[in-house]
C-alpha cells in the first residue's frame, strides 16, 4: 500500500507540474502585455512596471521565477490591484468557494444516493421513473441555465429566496441548488444502478433468508457495496463543482475566487490567473489523490495488484 500511495503522490506532483507549465507558456503566447493598460509617457516609470513584475526578464528567468513562487507559495502581486496581492485574494476569497462548495458537494451525495435507491428499491414502479427523469434533466440542463431559471422563478416571480451575495443561509439555497443537480444526478443513476445489481447477489439472499431486516440488509449489506462505484467518481465530481463554483459565483455576486478569476481573465491579470490556476489545479489534484487513496483502502483488489504489479 505504501508504494501505491507513493507512486500516487508523485503522479500528483507531476501532474501539477504540467499544469503549472502550460498556464504559463500559454500566459505567455498571448499577444500584447498585462501592463498595455499602464503604458505611459514617461519610459522609465514603464521600465520600473515591468522590472517590478519580472517581465523585463528572459522568458526562462520568468519561469523559473514563477516555480520558485509555486515552490514558496507565494504567487506575487496582482498587476491591476498593486495594493493585493494574489496571497491575500486567494486566502479571502477561497473559503467562501470552499464553503459553497461542500454544502454542494454534501446536498449532492446525501440526495444522489437517496434518490438512487429509493428507485432502486421500487424498481419499474413511479418512483423509480420520477427519479430518473428528474435525474436526466439534471444531468441535460447546465448549472448556469439553472441558476437563471431559478433566480427568475424564485428570487424574482416568487421571492422566496434573495437573488445574490453570499451573507445568510438563505443566499446560500439557489446557488448550491443550480451547483447540486448535475452531480446529484450522475450521483442517482450510478447509485441506483449499483444497487439493482448488488440486490441481485447472493449474499443479500441470505441475509434476507437469516430474517434479517429490510433495513438492515438494505443499509448494512447493499448500500456499502453499491456505493463503491460513487466513491470512484466523488474525485471527478468534486472537479467539476469547484471549477463550476466560477461562472455560478460570477451569477449570484458571490465573493469568492471566481469573481476574482474572471475579472483577472478580463484585465489579463496574469499573476492572478497562474496562481489561481495553479492553487485550484493543485488542490483538485489532491482530492482525486485521496479518492484514490480512500478505494484503493476500501478495495484490498488494488492494493493486492498495485503491490503483486511491483
Amino acid at each position: 500500500m505504501a508504494k501505491y500511495i507513493i507512486k500516487r503522490f508523485a503522479l500528483m506532483v507531476i501532474t501539477v507540474l504540467i499544469i503549472a507549465t502550460l498556464t504559463f507558456f500559454l500566459m505567455n503566447l498571448l499577444p500584447g502585455s498585462p501592463l498595455n493598460e499602464e503604458r505611459s509617457t514617461n519610459e522609465a516609470v514603464q521600465q520600473n512596471l515591468e522590472a517590478h513584475f519580472n517581465l523585463d526578464e528572459p522568458l526562462i528567468v520568468q519561469y523559473v521565477l514563477y516555480l520558485k513562487s509555486i515552490a514558496t507559495l507565494d504567487f506575487g502581486p496582482s498587476i491591476k490591484q498593486p495594493t493585493e496581492t494574489v496571497n491575500s485574494l486567494l486566502s479571502r476569497g477561497f473559503p467562501i468557494s470552499a464553503e459553497l462548495g461542500i454544502w454542494t458537494i454534501l446536498t449532492a451525495v446525501i440526495s444522489g444516493i437517496a434518490l438512487g435507491v429509493f428507485a432502486a428499491l421500487k424498481h419499474n414502479g413511479l418512483i423509480d421513473y420520477i427519479a430518473m427523469t428528474v435525474a436526466v434533466l439534471g444531468i441535460s440542463v447546465p448549472n448556469f441555465v439553472l441558476a437563471t431559471l431559478l433566480i427568475q422563478e424564485l428570487a424574482v416571480n416568487r421571492d422566496f429566496f434573495p437573488a445574490a451575495t453570499w451573507s445568510s443561509p438563505a443566499h446560500m439555497v439557489l446557488p448550491i441548488l443550480a451547483l447540486a443537480t448535475g452531480p446529484m444526478a450522475i450521483i442517482a443513476r450510478l447509485t441506483r444502478s449499483s444497487m439493482l445489481e448488488t440486490l441481485t447477489q447472493d449474499y443479500i439472499k441470505t441475509a434476507r433468508a437469516k430474517g434479517l431486516s429490510p433495513v438492515k440488509v438494505i443499509i448494512k449489506h447493499a448500500l456499502r457495496n453499491a456505493l463503491m462505484p460513487v466513491v470512484t467518481i466523488l474525485g471527478t465530481l468534486m472537479a467539476g463543482i469547484l471549477t463550476g463554483t466560477f461562472v455560478i459565483e460570477k451569477i449570484f455576486a458571490i465573493p469568492g475566487m471566481g469573481k476574482y478569476f474572471v475579472d483577472s481573465i478580463n484585465q489579463r491579470d496574469y499573476p492572478v490567473i497562474m496562481g489561481t490556476t495553479v492553487f485550484y489545479s493543485a488542490f483538485l489534484v489532491f482530492m482525486l489523490f485521496l479518492v484514490d487513496i480512500a478505494y484503493g483502502l476500501l478495495d484490498p483488489r488494488i492494493k493486492l495488484h498495485d503491490e503483486g504489479g511491483g
